[in-house]
């Protein structure tokens, strides 16, 4: 419906005529390749064994197989497999249950 090379409408504007995105008029985004589909079973795998490895470890552990990552791949592909590594988070914000609350006088 749409023709990229029309002579007088643009393609922004033929897809606002028909409704559509364009974006959606390019297609849909391509899929990951076949590496970063091997490395995610590499990490999903070794995340089940030590899931406390956050992104710099996993990217050391693939770097000693073999794989030349970078961290920031490695944090982008288990950003998107939804794994995050397992520690103590800080609660620095969170009150002592004893202790006093003074009011607020600074007004």
């Amino acid at each position: 419906m749409v023709e990229p090379r029309h002579p007088q409408l643009s393609v922004v504007r033929q897809c606002a005529l028909i409704g559509i995105s364009r974006s959606a008029f390019y297609g849909p985004r391509g899929g990951e390749s076949p590496l970063n589909l091997a490395l995610m079973k590499l990490i999903d795998a070794q995340f089940m064994e030590t899931p406390w490895y956050g992104s710099r470890q996993m990217a050391r552990h693939l770097r000693r197989q073999g794989y030349a990552v970078g961290r920031k791949r490695i944090r982008r592909l288990m950003g998107r497999m939804g794994l995050a590594a397992v520690y103590q988070q800080p609660r620095t914000t969170v009150p002592h249950p004893e202790h006093r609350k003074w009011p607020y006088l600074a007004q």
